[in-house]
């Protein structure tokens, strides 16, 4: 004789299934009813499901990305997710097989950040499987993932800036006294620019003419463009989708004049020396790598320059909030995090003023003839 256990779930449907004894039904009966009840029941159907067909569903529903962040996903599904697990139902991903893939990465020669980010993709297309109602939980959660390697952050001295934009505006060798020379000279104009301005490299290769405000001292970013794989530029908000107001040093506002004169408001601020928008990695190639060894700083990076600016901006007495705002940070505590080690001095400065605190204190109370010697 066999056993026959049906119950029907929150839709409505009918799933049964036989066992040889009735203690075992009756078992499985009550834990599916159990589940139903609780609303973590899983449809067995719905656990079949192909992974490829989650992620896909799982990116169409990320509507508010940005397209350099949907091309991050889709490279991740396509190089990494897809070709291990598109083909994996659902209820056959296991714990222990994450981490095997994610250890084969690694091998690889996948960096750290790397494979975090590709498992962040993973687990993200499995959290929505599991809301779904399609999986219990989320085998990907408590994996060992890798230590991002933290880069030392290297800054400018005030004095190295001056010397790479004199590197910047020197043309090549090959170029020496051509047409093109005066061209090369607005890249160390580039240079004053990211490094006491702070500005990612998106926002500064989509700088317009007519968002330089010589009189209030002051650069409008809020247009940014990147490179995509291929080479399609992709023009957009910035990173924080807000605009902003840079502070111009007034050194910089007499640079930035007769780089003004006689151009267009909606041309670009800087362009190469054929007037084409700046991509960062021909910049880098043609130019900035070249700049940035001959001043005996080889391998640092444009972006490095936005560091820069925080350290400069520091050490002249900004606050935390000032540097916030002016690297358009989401919030002030984003900002302490990436630059803590700029504000140690702070602490010495506290330090300081308690001690000034004690002592003046002591001298009072020695004055009143009321000191105690502590022992």
């Amino acid at each position: 004789m066999r056993w026959r256990a049906r119950y029907y779930d929150a839709a409505g449907k009918q799933h049964s299934q036989h066992f040889a004894r009735r203690i075992d039904a009756q078992q499985w009966l009550d834990s599916v009813t159990t589940a139903v009840g609780t609303g973590s029941y899983v449809d067995p159907a719905r656990s079949k499901t192909l992974v490829r067909v989650v992620a896909a569903e799982w990116l169409a529903g990320k509507l508010n990305l940005k397209e350099t962040t949907r091309v991050r996903y889709e490279n991740a599904l396509s190089v990494h997710v897809l070709p291990r697990w598109g083909d994996t139902p659902l209820v056959a991903i296991e714990h222990a097989a994450t981490q095997a893939w994610l250890a084969e990465l690694i091998a690889s020669g996948q960096a750290g950040a790397s494979v975090r980010k590709i498992h962040g993709v993973f687990s993200a297309i499995l959290d929505l499987a599991v809301r779904d109602k399609r999986l219990p939980a989320n085998p990907t959660k408590g994996v060992n993932l890798p230590r991002a390697k933290s880069r030392r952050r290297r800054y400018l001295t005030a004095d190295e800036v001056e010397l790479l934009a004199a590197e910047a505006g020197r043309p090549p060798v090959t170029r020496a006294g051509s047409e093109l020379e005066p061209a090369y000279a607005a890249y160390g104009l580039a240079i004053y620019v990211l490094a006491y301005c702070g500005l990612r490299w998106s926002e500064f290769a989509a700088l317009r003419v007519d968002g330089v405000d010589l009189m209030r001292g002051r650069l409008q970013v809020g247009e940014s463009v990147t490179e995509l794989n291929g080479g399609r530029l992709l023009w957009g908000q910035t990173k924080s989708y807000e605009a902003r107001s840079v502070p111009i040093p007034h050194f910089l506002r007499d640079e930035l004049a007769p780089h003004l004169a006689g151009r267009s408001g909606r041309d670009l601020l800087f362009t190469t020396v054929n007037g084409e928008v700046l991509r960062n990695r021909n910049a880098r190639r043609s130019w900035f790598d070249r700049a940035v060894t001959a001043i005996g700083q080889p391998g640092l990076t444009p972006h490095e320059l936005r560091h820069t600016t925080a350290s400069l901006a520091v050490s002249a007495g900004a606050n935390v909030k000032a540097v916030q705002r002016m690297l358009g940070h989401a919030s002030a505590a984003m900002t302490l995090d990436i630059y803590a080690d700029l504000f140690d001095s702070d602490l010495d400065a506290v330090a300081d003023r308690l001690d000034e605190t004690r002592s003046a204190a002591r001298d009072r109370v020695r004055a009143n003839g009321a000191l105690v010697r502590l022992r």
